[in-house]
């Protein structure tokens, strides 16, 4: 059985729909949980979803409907089931139904845009890899105005701080408003926080950040706190993607 077909338990009831991680967990810890008709206990034992037996509370589990959804994430909110401090959270907007999806990558708290969520791994992984070079597209305020050179600086690659280099797949400017610069920046990487750092290393600040576009795939009529499912058509699109 190749290691990439396995996972944790706690991680095989997650994506089973059944509870969060760590309810699940709790559930594995308290005996409720078999695995080919044995009781197991360690929810951090390696199981195959694929061809193991799982029974919770003698029900057996399967795996959830596959869900892919395109999310409009808002300025301010963050990318996580829950948060200490209190602020929002992406899940705020999804409701209870959508809630065992987790995000395709992440969006600063400070950045909008489109954000996608699923409960697929092996798509969640496709996408995010560096290795898959699928592009995502950001609209950048700068903080001030960009020369030519500076563009193409950036264009070029920069050195980031602790030694980063980014690689970005083109930035263009989209216009000149009032003291600003507005580029496009098409990323294939993801490093954290990369479009902002890549700006600082060049001695500008971004002051406001969207994700426009993934692949094929924009935030084109959809509004901000709002989701839909991906139709066929964008589903398609990726595929293609994989095959390349």
């Amino acid at each position: 059985m190749p290691m990439k077909s396995k996972m944790t338990l706690d991680r095989v009831a997650s994506r089973f729909g059944v509870a969060s991680r760590a309810d699940s967990r709790k559930a594995i810890v308290a005996g409720r949980m078999k695995v080919n008709g044995r009781t197991v206990r360690d929810p951090d034992i390696w199981v195959s979803p694929d061809t193991d037996t799982f029974l919770l509370d003698g029900q057996k589990l399967k795996p959830a409907r596959k869900r892919y959804l395109l999310f409009y994430k808002p300025k301010g909110v963050i990318t996580s089931h829950g948060d200490p401090a209190g602020r929002d959270t992406i899940y705020k907007y999804l409701g209870d139904d959508n809630k065992w999806v987790s995000p395709v990558g992440r969006l600063d708290k400070d950045t909008s845009g489109l954000l996608l969520l699923t409960n697929d791994t092996k798509f969640a992984d496709f996408i995010t890899s560096p290795e898959s070079e699928v592009p995502k597209t950001y609209l950048v305020k700068a903080s001030g105005l960009l020369s030519d050179q500076v563009i193409a600086q950036l264009s070029a690659g920069v050195e980031m701080k602790r030694g980063d280099v980014a690689h970005p797949l083109s930035v263009a400017r989209r216009e000149d408003r009032g003291k600003y610069t507005w580029l496009d920046v098409v990323l294939t990487e993801g490093k954290n926080r990369e479009v902002r750092r890549m700006m600082e290393a060049v001695g500008f600040v971004v002051l406001k950040l969207v994700r426009t576009r993934i692949g094929p795939l924009t935030l084109e009529g959809l509004q901000v706190g709002k989701w839909r499912e991906l139709n066929s058509d964008e589903m398609s699109g990726l595929r293609k993607m994989r095959k390349r």
